[in-house]
């Protein structure tokens, strides 16, 4: 594994040049099929999905992070590598994520697997047995990690990628909420609320005081979904609870300088004690900024490559990119 050299050493510079940095991909030789996927009668998600140029080596199921989509920058740079790779690749789309207000009766939360799941199901019956891997960015990654612990041993998924993950969503809420980050939650509480007058089922009365990532989930998340406040919400559906039942390969690649997740919470005893569970800390990176000060550029995408191809045990090519 090639070591991480930052772009910047700033940890916020990282995070924004990470969201922003052009990728300009041409991926006409992987035309997108988008379909409308029913996760039960009550809900369809979107999944964009992309086929290799040959027989592919196996399915890469991309999950989007808090108020992203499978056309957020971590998704597209992700699916050229996996695609140059011989990976098929399904970018899937959180309920009402995606212009998908309309299409169910419920949001998406940081814990809500069923979909996912459902999905899968319907992604192995359709595979011809090739293995599926998850890799899941932020939010995502609590998903990917939180079923692959409720899964056990299985063979719905063969291994999981998690990036810049709150394993602990009260800590990380909190972090967020801390002065250097009241950019990013603003903007996050921006979307969110937009998200939500979408559906048609709130007003900005409902949302009127929700000033904070925290108080939307303890008054709007929380509730939807049976929870008692939000406290009760992020004690219940953080992946921490179920790391040490995860029975497939699973990466958590985190940078210790991430302004939204205190990396203390990755000394949680399940890291430790389940073979596993590989822990790649970086000393830079932000959230989700992993950005090589050397092409290639995108250092997390060729990570995540490498150890999904050392668990199929045919070694991938690296896409150079810049």
């Amino acid at each position: 594994m090639r070591p991480f050299e930052p772009i910047v050493r700033n940890p916020h510079l990282l995070t924004i040049l990470g969201n922003f940095w052009p990728r300009g991909f041409d991926f006409s030789a992987y035309p997108e099929q988008r379909q409308l996927v029913r996760t039960d009668p009550d809900t369809q998600v979107l999944v964009i999905s992309q086929q290799p140029t040959g027989n592919p080596v196996g399915q890469i199921v991309l999950l989007h992070g808090l108020e992203g989509s499978g056309e957020s920058g971590y998704n597209v740079s992700m699916a050229w590598q996996l695609l140059n790779a011989g990976f098929a690749v399904h970018r899937f789309h959180m309920r009402s994520c995606g212009g998908t207000e309309q299409l169910c009766k419920t949001l998406y939360h940081a814990g809500l697997t069923a979909d996912l799941r459902a999905f899968l199901t319907q992604l192995k019956a359709a595979n011809d047995g090739l293995p599926v891997y998850l890799v899941g960015f932020s939010l995502g990654g609590n998903v990917a990690l939180k079923l692959a612990g409720e899964e056990g041993e299985t063979d719905l998924i063969h291994g999981v990628c998690a990036v810049s993950t709150p394993i602990d969503l009260a800590a990380s809420a909190r972090r967020i909420g801390e002065r250097d980050n009241a950019l990013y939650e603003s903007r996050f509480l921006k979307r969110m609320k937009q998200r939500l007058l979408a559906t048609g089922r709130y007003t900005q009365a409902d949302l009127k005081g929700c000033d904070t990532l925290w108080e939307i989930d303890d008054r709007i998340t929380a509730p939807s979904f049976g929870l008692v406040n939000a406290e009760n919400y992020y004690g219940t559906q953080s992946s921490q609870n179920f790391l040490h039942a995860i029975r497939v390969p699973a990466a958590l690649i985190q940078a210790k300088d991430d302004s939204f997740i205190p990396f203390r919470i990755f000394g949680h005893p399940a890291i430790a004690a389940n073979p596993m569970l590989r822990l790649v800390a970086t000393e830079h990176g932000g959230h989700l900024g992993f950005l090589s000060r050397h092409a290639p550029r995108f250092w997390v995408d060729e990570t995540v490559l490498e150890f999904i191809s050392t668990h199929l045990r045919t070694p991938a090519p690296m896409v150079r990119n810049s």
